[in-house]
């Protein structure tokens, strides 16, 4: 219950809402959905042994960066780090590691695992999920950045120095 705490969760707040619990209960919701979705090809698009281990391999290596992304973004946030899209009260604004190269890592793992899934399954409903994923995280990182700009003096200028969701992309 400590942790819990620690990262901001109250009573008191997951009835208004105020540090972003919703988000964190939709985003559950959407993993969950992600993991139950059946695989879903286009009728006649089944590619050939080459291309298909094309697929499995750049599925692999989109996949592998993912989790690079996501453990390199929690190791990095360290003691700051929380479900909550509302900062920790005693957290610090992490500027460098892989945060050096996109703002929101483990978003961007999210969304590129689910990328790299359906490209290795050639699943149009995991492609659907990935662009989900990305817009859902664009959204819920906004009302995110939002109070990390009212929190650390230095987020603007951090904003405008690094990409948002996708490293060297947007």
């Amino acid at each position: 219950m400590k942790l819990l705490t620690d990262w901001g969760f109250s009573r008191e707040s997951w009835k208004t809402g105020g540090r972003g619990e919703f988000w964190v209960a939709l985003q559950g919701l959407l993993f969950l959905a992600v993991v139950l979705l059946p695989i879903y090809r286009f009728p006649g698009m089944a590619l050939t042994p080459p291309w298909r281990y094309g697929a499995w391999g750049m599925g692999g290596a989109i996949g592998l960066f993912a989790l690079v992304l996501m453990g390199k973004g929690v190791l990095d946030l360290g003691q700051s780090l929380t479900p909550l899209p509302y900062p920790r009260e005693d957290g610090i604004l992490v500027q460098s590691g892989v945060y050096g190269i996109v703002r929101h890592p483990i978003y961007s793992g999210v969304i590129l695992a689910t990328l790299g899934y359906a490209i290795a399954q050639q699943s149009f409903s995991h492609l659907a999920f990935a662009v989900l994923f990305l817009l859902f995280f664009n959204a819920k990182s906004a009302r995110e950045e939002a109070w990390l700009a009212e929190k650390y003096p230095d987020y603007p200028a951090y904003q405008q120095r690094v990409k948002k969701l996708l490293p060297w992309l947007f």
